[in-house]
This record gives C-alpha cells, structure tokens and sequence, in this order.
C-alpha cells in the first residue's frame, strides 16, 4: 500500500452512497478524504520501509520521529557517526528515539540522520470508517452550500458540511496524531 493510496475501500463507500466503486466522483472523495487524513494527523499512516530522514537534536534524551507506529529501525548516524542499537539508543513503535547511557541528542540542527520503517500494513477501522464518512460528506455537498430549494424539495446541510468534520473523524485524528517536538 502505498502513502497516497485511499485509507478506505472504495466499494464500501459505493454501497453508502449507491454508485458504482469506480466512480470518477467517489474516487475523487475518497482520495481528498484521505489526503485530508493524512495532513490532519501528520503522517502517511500507511506502511513505508527504508524512510531516511535527517532530524535536529533537542538537546533531550528522547525525540520523536514523524511518523508512526515505527516497525523497525534499520540505522541511526550521530554527525556521520553510527550509532548501535541497544549499546546508543533504542526506539518503540510510539516513535521515540531514545539516547542510552544517561546521553542527551546533541543540540545541533541536521546532526542525526535515521532509516526506519513505519506506518500501517492494514489501515485500522476507525481510520477507514472516519474516512469513507467524510469522503461521503464531500461527494453529496457542494462546497459554499448550505442549503439548496428545487421544487418542491429542499435540502439543508448538517454541521459537517458547515463545519467539515464529524466527532468520530476527530477522534480517530486525535488517537493516530503524533505529538510534537515540544511533547519529547
């Protein structure tokens, strides 16, 4: 799977909304609901090996690597200079890098160069269900409109349309949201 690949199934959203699943206007949804994700909790989420990355130090004991949960990590360099798991650091799936031996990261910027792997393999369900409930929402609203009058019918838009998110889309942002530099 990878990063820019929907975070829901398109023939589920196909049965919400009664088209067929390759529908240029339900992959269009799904593919912004899923970039919408994406930049809302920060991450891919989505399973990618072999990322190399270059941090700043903090000067801390831990930093927070940007995505997550990490699966492995495949290399740490200190200022051109590897570093060995278990004797320099350690990391765990919340995506920390910890410094071993009561050492801090160096506070220098662009000093620590990380490979590691990261992301989902199987995006979880509250993900896909917030998702394929947004992507809904975009595929049934026009942007700007609230409310709309054709004969005798009327449609007014709930507060998602106002708004743009559900609770439950917020709620799974909040759980799969990384933390920033300043919670490390």
């Amino acid at each position: 799977m990878a990063a820019t690949d929907p975070l829901a199934d398109p023939a589920e959203l196909a049965v919400w909304l009664g088209v067929p699943a390759d529908d240029p206007k339900l992959l269009a949804a799904l593919t912004a609901a899923s970039r919408r994700f994406r930049g809302a909790v920060g991450h891919p989420v989505t399973a990618v090996q072999g990322d190399a990355i270059v941090l700043d130090g903090n000067g801390r004991t831990e930093i927070l690597l940007p995505a997550a949960p990490v699966t492995a990590v495949t290399g740490v360099a200190l200022s051109g200079t590897a570093l060995a798991e278990g004797a320099d650091f350690t990391w765990s799936a919340d995506g920390y890098l910890h410094r071993t031996g009561c050492q801090t990261w160096p506070a220098v910027l662009r000093c620590l160069a990380v490979t590691y792997d990261h992301g989902y393999t199987a995006v979880p369900e509250d993900i896909q269900e917030a998702v394929t409930d947004q992507a809904r929402s975009m595929y049934r609203v026009q942007p700007g409109i609230q409310a709309y009058t054709a004969g005798s019918e009327s449609v007014t838009f709930g507060a998602t349309a106002a708004i743009g998110v559900t609770s439950q889309w917020s709620a799974a942002v909040a759980r799969h949201r990384l933390g920033t530099a300043e919670d490390t």
